[in-house]
């Protein structure tokens, strides 16, 4: 029997193909925009160790945690801050991490549901994850659910998680979303040639049909209850005592006046 390839190798080989690279430019330009102003010392990227996609993010430690090693150039890269580990069991303390970034992780894992709730226990309050994942209500989800064709996409239909969807079991967890936004509306189309005819679905598929874009990126910070941010005490000014103000009732006031 043959040995099953793993999800997440199979996706790092699609986007070596033309429509691999035309949704990883869109998502490189989406991950650089939602973590570069993210502040913090711990931030790691969740699967697909070979696409620094935190080179955009400032903060003094950037590390990967995966299922797969990734290359020698790309461990240079992250300068060997690398963790082997499932997503559904990260190996960090709750409460420890300022940012993470999920690029299709919940496609590649039996149990998505259960790697957010490991996302909500690791993240530090007011931390941030970013999530990308291929949109099964679009173009190119519809022709992957088609019977018959040959699979256009690395992961089945029955794995991808929609945004809807997603956003949903934010609402079961400590984490509110405020960011969002679909990519990607051309046409399944397997060559950059046709892909780059297609170019004009970009502006025309964002304002028609906003929902419809290959793939969606989402951001979402881990809200605490009952928390309260507090600034540095040289911020915090002491207040001036008032004048002590003495009361006098108006019948006395008359009758000193009457002296």
């Amino acid at each position: 029997m043959a040995e099953e390839t793993p999800p997440i190798v199979e996706l790092a080989e699609w986007f070596q193909t033309p429509p691999g690279q035309y949704v990883l430019a869109w998502e490189r330009a989406q991950f650089d925009a939602a973590v570069s102003d993210v502040f913090g010392y711990y931030a790691w990227q969740v699967g697909l160790g070979d696409l620094n996609l935190l080179r955009a993010n400032r903060m003094p430690f950037k590390g990967y945690v995966g299922a797969e090693m990734p290359g020698a150039d790309a461990r240079a890269g992250w300068q060997s801050r690398v963790a082997l580990a499932e997503p559904e069991a990260l190996p960090f303390e709750s409460q420890s991490v300022d940012l993470l970034i999920l690029p299709h992780t919940f496609e590649c894992t039996p149990d998505p549901h259960k790697v957010l709730r490991e996302v909500e226990r690791v993240l530090v309050p007011e931390g941030r994850v970013v999530i990308s994942g291929f949109n099964p209500w679009s173009l190119w989800g519809a022709r992957t659910r088609m019977p018959g064709m040959e699979p256009w996409l690395p992961q089945p239909p029955s794995s991808q998680v929609s945004l809807a969807r997603l956003k949903d079991w934010f609402k079961l967890l400590s984490l509110e979303a405020d960011d969002s936004r679909f990519g990607c509306y051309a046409p399944a189309c397997r060559t950059e040639k046709w892909l780059q005819r297609w170019s004009f679905m970009e502006r025309a598929g964002a304002r028609w049909w906003g929902l419809g874009g290959a793939v969606y990126m989402v951001a979402a910070v881990k809200r605490v209850a009952g928390m309260r941010i507090i600034g540095p005490a040289w911020k915090t000014r002491p207040k001036r005592a008032r004048a002590a103000s003495v009361v006098v009732n108006r019948q006395a006031r008359d009758r000193l006046d009457g002296f």
